[in-house]
């Protein structure tokens, strides 16, 4: 269990090689070592964030995740509970995808949509029994002001940010009577291999500096967070803008 100062001693990552969610994972080890179950497919970055990890003292189990495969999702969740109770779970996994591709082929649209929320929504769904079961954790989904409007230049992968952000704020309300707390932190552009390449919002960060926002939100129980925090402000104007204002704007 989550220990009186915050430190979970169990933690599932789904989206096992997320430069986020290794950092979520580094954060809380930083104060002890952990079991940790790293869920995604099999690959020489799987390989090397175990290795990473168990440099750091903790216990690492990997199971194989492949996000697109629904129908797998009940034995992935079963697995990375079969070695006792997990405290905390990371859903961290997604594809940033092309825009402009996604808007005008629909394979391309589908699987960010399949990807990003409805294997965002399947896992969640199962994690959260489980979690319920065992009476007490935490459940992290790694969200994006992307979803909070739906700007032109990334509207596809914003609208499947959009439905995973309702989907566990909603969770957030089904879960606080189980003693489960459930945080949706919504970052803006994070400097990572995904968005290499791209060039920087303001106000971006780094996987640290959004992992020391998760474990301190976990620690403190916060059910919805921005990284880095004077986003929420930003985006509550954005959200008031009138549109066509907003289209106008370089976005």
């Amino acid at each position: 269990m989550i220990d009186a100062v915050g430190n979970p001693q169990s933690i599932l990552l789904l989206g096992g090689t997320s430069e986020i969610g290794l950092a979520v994972v580094e954060a809380f080890a930083s104060d002890r070592p952990m079991r940790v179950v790293l869920a995604a497919r099999p690959s020489p970055r799987l390989d090397e964030a175990r290795a990473r990890l168990e440099g750091r003292g903790c216990a690492v189990e990997t199971v194989e995740f492949d996000a697109t495969d629904l129908g797998s999702h009940a034995d992935v969740v079963q697995k990375a509970f079969a070695g006792g109770d997990v405290d905390v779970a990371v859903v961290a996994f997604g594809l940033l995808g092309d825009n402009e591709q996604a808007w005008t082929d629909a394979a391309h649209a589908v699987e960010l949509a399949q990807v990003n929320y409805t294997a965002a929504v399947s896992v969640g769904v199962l994690v959260a029994d489980r979690l319920k079961e065992q009476g007490h954790g935490a459940l992290v989904a790694l969200s994006s002001v992307a979803g909070e409007r739906a700007r032109r230049s990334n509207f596809v992968y914003g609208s499947t940010k959009a439905g995973l952000d309702a989907f566990y704020s909603g969770l957030t309300e089904a879960l606080r009577p189980h003693g489960v707390v459930v945080t949706v932190v919504r970052p803006g552009f994070v400097h990572t291999k995904m968005t290499e390449g791209l060039q920087a919002a303001p106000l971006s960060t780094t996987p640290e500096a959004v992992a020391a926002i998760v474990a301190d939100a976990v620690r403190t129980r916060k059910e919805l967070v921005w990284a880095p925090a004077p986003l929420r402000f930003v985006m509550s104007i954005l959200r008031h803008v009138p549109r066509p204002i907003f289209r106008r704007l370089p976005l």
